[in-house]
């Protein structure tokens, strides 16, 4: 057994790793990179292999950095199956077409205002691209295995990020490797806790959080305050949100707030996202995956006022009321909270409230490093408004909580790969699980081929 990484290293984006056992040849997640131009530009680059000569990929959660890629690889020649929970099949329904709609609207806005160096720019992929990789799905279920290809087969258990998200067993038959995925939080708010994994092989394990521990206060606070004193000065909230997760923590949390009464209950929030809004919905569906209730979830999904238009997200634009608004995406690289970005940045009563990490290169992270002006369409913005941050409100586990959750494994793995972090997110969780657990652990590098014996 071989594996390779094709990303996700010195990145928390870009989720793609080949994994071979003879002449079977898998991906494990097949997501796309944000961030840093170079790291986009590997978007575009040709892949080390055939996407034809894959016979299967096996998605840990639907989040594009995971999944995003997947249109590209079945219209360059992929024609196996995607297996995936079901929740995360469900997600990637709403997901992978709006993804590829997106970039379409950015490639047509960049002719039409003749801001890209390419003539014509183009999409990555298109809608119907994203339509037709859908077709490659095949759900499984949680602790159930099943066979992926030749000798491989598979196992999910839950991991807790977000609905749907797995941890994911590999063995042929000799050995066996686990990925963690995106491990969630031990006790968040709305999703259950990772499952415990008692033995494998291999690990290969992220690190998003992996050189800091979320505070422990309540988000909530954080969250109350800022739209509180927002609003006092007459100004809008701006929360960039990623449509599965945290979108729907920060609905549940500003339902509490107006329940305890900490925030105005005739205060208005809008959810602007199409996307968001579906994805709401299925927890609904899929309550056996979080921890609300009937009436929690009801109240979670009523939280807001649903924005459904183009014609009304261009009309909050000209509102001058105090309000919140939620849009994706979450680190402000595109979507509708880009065009709410454009219209109330430069006003200094109004705050953008990024509530999660912000990868390197993207505009959330210049964003929080206090940059005078930020560029939307090609247009410089200045940025007057008030730029603060939530990190407890992740959905990742911290350093801490990834501790606890190896705690339960009966015998260290052979070697655990640490993955998905930037690189000192990465590097502090090696010296970390090194030091605590004395595993033996190792940062991989782009492209790196690594033996399982």
């Amino acid at each position: 057994m071989q594996l390779q990484f094709l990303g996700a290293t010195g990145t928390v984006t870009g989720s793609k790793y080949l994994l071979t056992s003879g002449s079977s040849r898998m991906l494990l997640d097949c997501g796309l990179f944000q961030g840093y131009k170079q790291l986009r530009l590997r978007n575009w680059a040709d892949l080390p292999f055939a996407p034809a000569e894959i016979d299967a990929v096996v998605l840990t959660h639907a989040h594009l950095d995971h999944s995003g890629y997947l249109p590209l690889l079945v219209k360059n020649g992929f024609r196996g199956k995607i297996l995936c929970s079901e929740a995360s099949y469900e997600l990637c329904k709403i997901l992978l077409p709006d993804s590829g709609r997106l970039l379409e609207e950015e490639a047509i806005h960049a002719n039409r205002h003749h801001y890209s160096k390419h003539v014509p720019a183009l999409p990555l992929y298109s809608e119907a691209d994203a339509v037709r990789a859908l077709r490659h799905f095949s759900p499984v279920e949680f602790g159930k295995s099943f066979d992926i290809c030749g000798p491989l087969r598979g196992q999910l258990a839950l991991g807790g990020h977000i609905l749907g998200a797995a941890i994911v067993r590999i063995s042929d038959g000799q050995r066996s490797v686990t990925f963690s995925g995106d491990l969630g939080r031990l006790n968040d708010a709305i999703m259950v806790a990772p499952s415990h994994v008692t033995e494998t092989d291999y690990l290969v394990l992220e690190s998003t959080y992996g050189d800091r521990l979320h505070d422990p206060a309540d988000p909530g606070i954080v969250l109350g305050e800022t739209i509180r004193k927002t609003a006092a000065r007459g100004g809008v909230t701006i929360i960039p949100a990623f449509a599965v997760g945290r979108a729907q923590s920060i609905l549940y949390a500003i339902h509490q707030l107006k329940q305890a009464g900490q925030l105005p209950s005739a205060l208005p929030v809008y959810l602007n996202s199409p996307m968001a809004t579906d994805a709401t919905a299925l927890y609904r569906k899929y309550r056996h995956l979080h921890r609300l209730d009937h009436q929690q979830c009801e109240a979670m999904c009523h939280a807001a006022h649903i924005v459904n238009s183009v014609e009304e997200s261009i009309a909050l634009n000209q509102r001058q009321l105090p309000m919140v608004i939620i849009a994706a995406s979450g680190m402000a690289t595109g979507g509708r909270v880009l065009h709410h970005l454009k219209a109330f940045a430069g006003d200094p009563r109004n705050t953008v409230l990024f509530a999660g990490f912000q990868a390197g290169g993207t505009r959330g992270a210049a964003m929080l490093d206090g940059v005078a002006d930020i560029k939307i369409y090609g247009e410089n913005v200045a940025l007057r408004a008030s730029v603060k941050q939530i990190d407890n409100l992740s959905a990742h586990a911290d350093a801490g909580e990834i501790l606890s959750w190896l705690g339960h494994f009966k015998h260290p793995p052979k070697r655990t790969f640490i993955t998905h972090g930037e690189p000192a997110a990465a590097d502090a969780l090696r010296r970390r699980i090194e030091q605590q657990l004395h595993w033996n652990c190792w940062v991989p590098d782009y492209l790196e081929r690594q033996e399982l014996a």
